[in-house]
């Protein structure tokens, strides 16, 4: 090392603040962490602390800050509290002009069971950093220690950052990044450790329920093993998963080199439930590469006081969600039928929401932030989900790669591409060279596939790609005839409450509108529970009078029955098959049709 060098970093280290965050919870049941952040060798004139408003991953400003309160600052070494105002809703300011060491307290609430937010009660204390620190602008890049305080004697703490030698509980961050990507969970959680392809693994399991250790952790290896072999290998030296077993809960948010879970807490039994969560499992797990380190260009550098806008989400949640349906086929955790019937529930969601005529993909991408995760009773006819339709996209995709290479080349060499020339640097992606490397795979231009699918609203051509494997998608009626009427219920058996009114339908046409309180049809009383059954005395075509209130007003509207609509709809193998169609399906799903 030459002489100047030295000198630099000398400099450096003279110049760069040191940032030291403490977290205690002394009292877990008031659910508030307690908060301390040392910022030393301070030489400006004031310090701007800025709380993010939302963590990646999850793309939703979630306004973290509302939850901070009892916010102090002061110089540790004279003990005088320092003037600290608030510039904005996340952003903090204080002066410092005689203090080169401060500490700042403050506390934040955390009763939020979720993979992205915090949560704290006598069982356990959960954390994601996004939602519990702070950072100092321009200082992102430091290096941040983390020290926490637990509660009682035979409370643990489990994070992927590494632990600071000779320091109990004590962590270390890179930069905030790393910082926000990784969480913590603390408390008395079971704590398991496996090795798969000579790489460490533990699973950090918090509540209780039928969750069966053995079971689960074998099929999480098959799990790992699968997308090891689609990536040539693992790119992490160890591997963190938490689980949190819940009432009702579902979620999963990944990260670098760990992810959290949040699952049904009986889930583990039954595989109409079990299955679902090792789908979680694999589309977090695959996270890991794409989206992670596999980035577009807008999420390489994260801004973490505003939303962050892409068009290709498509691509990081969508072939995500195609991959967790293929990925447990592939481990042999489940069978062809099972996949083809799970793709069948996908195909039967997205055919029955009006808005994939609406919303492109790219738009749902980029409407992330204000759409997705903000639904209202409309959401149905102006948007579609760019997880549902992007894996949608994702098997036509694999079925258009897989026909025109006779099974040679697949969605899993796009994949592998984008590992080698974007996700291996961190190079992030344009939209354009995200459809250049799948054409140079497919080896066909597919400017028109992206001007229809992605950036239009065409429907997506099911069965013709499914044909060249030796299927179809069947619609699926009900035994007995509905006709159409084109409403969804609140699942209150004591009043019959309009939940959804579908676009274009008898009842939107009548002007019947969610929230409104079905009474009649044809001044004869109807619940919740026997409108099909009522319905099913009427033809496509009748015209009925239908009671209701609408904002407690009386009314009485006439409307025409539409033509009974599918109930959902199911893959099925064509009734006469070529070679040619065995042999892609072969190839595609590992077993004969």
């Amino acid at each position: 090392m030459t002489q100047i060098n030295q000198i630099s970093q000398t400099t450096s280290v003279l110049t760069n603040p040191e940032i030291d965050y403490e977290v205690s919870m002394s009292r877990p049941g008031s659910h508030l962490f307690e908060v301390k952040l040392s910022v030393k060798n301070w030489k400006k004139t004031s310090l701007n602390l800025e709380m993010p408003v939302w963590t990646p991953g999850s793309y939703l400003v979630r306004e973290y800050a509302k939850h901070v309160q009892d916010w102090q600052a002061k110089d540790p070494q004279t003990g005088k509290f320092l003037v600290s105002r608030k510039l904005s809703k996340n952003h903090w300011q204080i002066d410092t002009s005689n203090s080169q060491a401060i500490l700042i307290t403050y506390r934040v609430y955390a009763n939020e069971l979720s993979v992205r937010t915090n949560h704290l009660n006598h069982t356990h204390g959960y954390f994601n950093g996004a939602a519990l620190f702070c950072y100092i602008p321009n200082y992102e890049h430091q290096p941040i220690t983390v020290k926490i305080i637990v509660p009682y004697a035979n409370w643990r703490v489990t994070t992927v950052l590494p632990e600071i030698s000779h320091q109990r509980n004590t962590f270390l961050a890179q930069d905030f990044d790393t910082l926000v990507d990784s969480p913590f969970e603390i408390g008395t959680h079971q704590l398991y450790e496996f090795t798969v392809l000579e790489k460490k693994h533990r699973l950090a399991v918090w509540g209780e329920g039928n969750f069966e250790a053995k079971k689960v952790i074998a099929d999480i290896q098959k799990i790992i093993e699968v997308e090891s072999n689609l990536y040539r290998g693992l790119p992490y030296s160890e591997y963190l998963f938490i689980l949190h077993l819940s009432t009702g809960g579902y979620g999963g948010l990944e990260h670098k080199n760990c992810c959290t879970l949040n699952y049904s807490r009986f889930g583990f039994r039954a595989t109409e439930k079990y299955y679902p969560f090792l789908q979680l499992v694999a589309h977090e797990f695959f996270h890991l590469w794409n989206v992670k380190r596999i980035r577009p260009q807008a999420l390489t550098t994260f801004d973490y006081t505003q939303e962050n806008y892409t068009t290709c989400l498509w691509f990081a949640e969508g072939v995500t969600s195609y991959y967790d349906l293929l990925i447990p086929l592939q481990g042999g955790i489940y069978d062809a039928k099972t996949f083809l019937a799970n793709l069948s529930k996908d195909i039967s969601k997205y055919l029955s929401i009006s808005g994939r005529h609406v919303q492109s993909l790219s738009e749902s991408s980029f409407d992330a932030w204000i759409k997705l995760y903000r639904r209202d009773t409309n959401s149905d006819n102006s948007q579609i989900s760019y997880y549902l339709k992007g894996s949608l996209v994702s098997l036509l995709l694999d079925l258009l790669i897989r026909s025109r290479h006779q099974n040679q080349r697949s969605l899993d060499d796009v994949m592998r591409l984008m590992w080698q020339s974007f996700g291996q640097e961190e190079n992030g992606y344009s939209p354009l060279q995200l459809q250049e490397a799948i054409a140079s795979v497919a080896g066909t231009d597919l400017t028109d596939f992206f001007r229809l699918y992605i950036e239009g609203t065409a429907e997506l051509p099911l069965n013709e790609y499914l044909h060249s494997f030796g299927l179809k998608i069947k619609p699926i009626f009900e035994a007995e005839s509905i006709p159409d009427l084109g409403i969804q219920l609140e699942p209150d058996p004591l009043k019959t409450i309009v939940r959804f009114v579908r676009q274009d339908s008898p009842a939107a046409l009548a002007g019947i509108s969610p929230g409104d309180e079905l009474l009649a049809i044809n001044q004869l009383r109807v619940n919740s529970m026997e409108l099909k059954e009522r319905l099913k005395d009427y033809q496509a075509g009748d015209m009925i009078v239908i009671t209701l209130f609408h904002q407690d007003q009386l009314r009485a509207v006439s409307l025409e029955l539409a033509s009974p609509q599918p109930s959902g709809y199911e893959i099925i193998s064509l009734k006469e098959l070529s070679d040619q169609q065995r042999q892609n399906y072969l190839g595609w799903l590992k077993s004969e049709i």
